[in-house]
């Protein structure tokens, strides 16, 4: 934890905090899921605020645009990919070798945890301070993950026609915190897949996949 610590920019004074924000509901209560609630709505509280405070030309639509790209799975996970999280996430051995330390639904709730681990140890400011050091600027978020699919459809459709299949390949977890993992198919060759605590966010993380990929094949 003293490594998260440090990559976080934020000494917890109450350990504790930090350590149940990190537990993975595969190692029963009490989990990180409490926290991973409030977190959500701490991070909401401290997006808009940045975003009203820093664009004040943006209209509400154009806000709530902008607050949906930080705070989104895609931008979560890659955030916890970032601050090493996953290395930190305690969990059973099942949940480890199935790849639950990479899952960006697993890394998400394990952000939103911290970030309401830190409001609690530090206050709104610390929190605030936290979101400022990390998150990405909107600029630098090329799109939500709920366009993903359809992004990637009108993409392949432009070079071949076809559509893109999507296939839930694999379920884990409990009835109370799923995960599937989807793949995504295109003329018979998967070019992407993704994981999340449901069929459709798996299937999204999954054409995100595929537009990260092509992405990088056009530099």
């Amino acid at each position: 934890m003293q490594k998260l610590m440090k990559a976080l920019g934020y000494t917890f004074r109450d350990e504790s905090l930090l350590r149940q924000a990190l537990t993975h509901p595969s190692m029963g209560l009490p989990d990180n899921q409490r926290l991973e609630f409030l977190g959500d709505a701490v991070l909401q509280w401290a997006m808009s605020d940045m975003l009203y405070r820093e664009h004040p030309d943006a209209q509400e639509g154009q806000l709530t645009h902008l607050r949906a790209l930080l705070v989104c799975e895609a931008t979560l996970s890659e955030i916890g990919r970032r601050l090493g999280v996953g290395e930190a996430l305690i969990m059973d051995h099942g949940e480890s070798i199935t790849g639950g330390r990479c899952k960006p639904s697993v890394l998400c709730d394990a952000v939103e945890a911290i970030l309401a681990a830190v409001y609690l140890d530090g206050g709104l400011a610390a929190a605030q301070k936290l979101v400022r050091r990390h998150w990405p600027r909107p600029e630098e978020v090329h799109r939500p993950a709920q366009d993903s699919k359809s992004r990637l459809q009108e993409l392949l459709q432009q070079s071949g026609g076809e559509t893109p299949v999507y296939r839930i390949v694999a379920q884990s977890g409990t009835p109370n915190a799923p995960s599937f993992v989807a793949s995504v198919t295109w003329q018979g060759k998967e070019i992407g897949r993704g994981s999340g605590p449901s069929k459709k966010s798996a299937e999204k993380a999954a054409a995100l996949s595929a537009l990260q990929t092509m992405e990088r094949e056009e530099d």
